[in-house]
This record gives structure tokens, sequence and C-alpha cells, in this order.
């Protein structure tokens, strides 16, 4: 892969802000990116969703932020798939804390469209060898795993 590393994201304009330029949705958070509890992404309110399906969300938002809207298109990532594979929370005498990891899945947009478009082109033709093309899909894709640090403590007082 090209990128195995990915440049941390700066809050300093503000989480919130960042989220509604790119999404344009306008969520009751604040704080940082999540990459340590000193960092932690604040919800303040869950409005609608349950907060397992935000805290997914959010971690989708900045996966396609660091992995996709702000690299070049020669680097750019697509498909980019989020599971989360461990939670853990923890509590201090004043905050509590989601502790959640994710694995990543994401490939270079580049070689994505291109295995697309072989599958679009081919998927009726007998000679087409579908279980070599999921294998290329296979590895294509970069595999990578993220905690984030979620403040929980207004939402779950």
């Amino acid at each position: 892969m090209i990128i195995q590393h990915f440049k941390k994201l700066s809050a300093s304009d503000g989480i919130n802000t960042i989220i509604q330029s790119a999404f344009t949705v306008d969520l009751d958070i604040s704080g940082g990116w999540g990459y340590s509890q000193e960092d932690a992404l604040i919800i303040h309110d869950r409005a609608t969703y349950p907060l397992t399906q935000l805290q997914h969300t959010l971690a989708s938002m900045h996966a396609h932020l660091q992995m996709q809207m702000t690299l070049s298109k020669e680097t750019r990532f697509g498909a980019i798939n989020l599971n989360e594979i461990k939670r853990e929370q923890i509590k201090t005498d004043i905050r509590i804390y989601d502790e959640i990891t994710f694995q990543i899945s994401a490939m270079l947009e580049s070689t994505y469209a291109s295995l697309i478009e072989e599958y679009k082109h081919n998927q009726e033709k007998k000679d087409f060898d579908i279980a070599e093309h999921f294998q290329k899909r296979k590895e294509a894709t970069l595999m990578r795993e993220e905690t984030m640090w979620f403040d929980v403590t207004e939402v779950l007082s």
C-alpha cells in the first residue's frame, strides 16, 4: 500500500465545524478527534441516535476525512468500511469514556474503480473467474485498526 500511517487530524477549527462543513450534519459534539483519552471526542447529546450508532458514524466520518477527503487524488482511499472489534468503558472520578477499536478496510480509489469496472464488464462472461477477481480485491485491501476515545459523560448521566 502507498500509505500505512495516516496523518492525525487537527481539531483546531472545532470538530463540529469540520464535520458540519464536510458532511453537512450538525451534531452536539466538541473536543478532539479521540486519538487519546485527553483528546476524546465529547458527545453532549445523542439526539435520536443510539449511542453506539452515533459513535460508529463519527468514527466513519473520521476515517473518511483522514483516508480520503484530506488526501491527493493519487493517494485517496475509497470503499472505506468500519467494524467495531473492541469496546471498553472507563470511568474516572468525574468522566465516563468509551474506548473503541475499529477495524477499517479500504482500497485505493483508483484500484477500487478499476476493479468495479472489471466486474461490471465481465460478470456475465463465461470465462470470468469471479474467485480470482475477489482475490484481487482482497489483496488490494488495506486493513488497519484505529482506537477512538469518546467522552460519554453527558449522555450517560
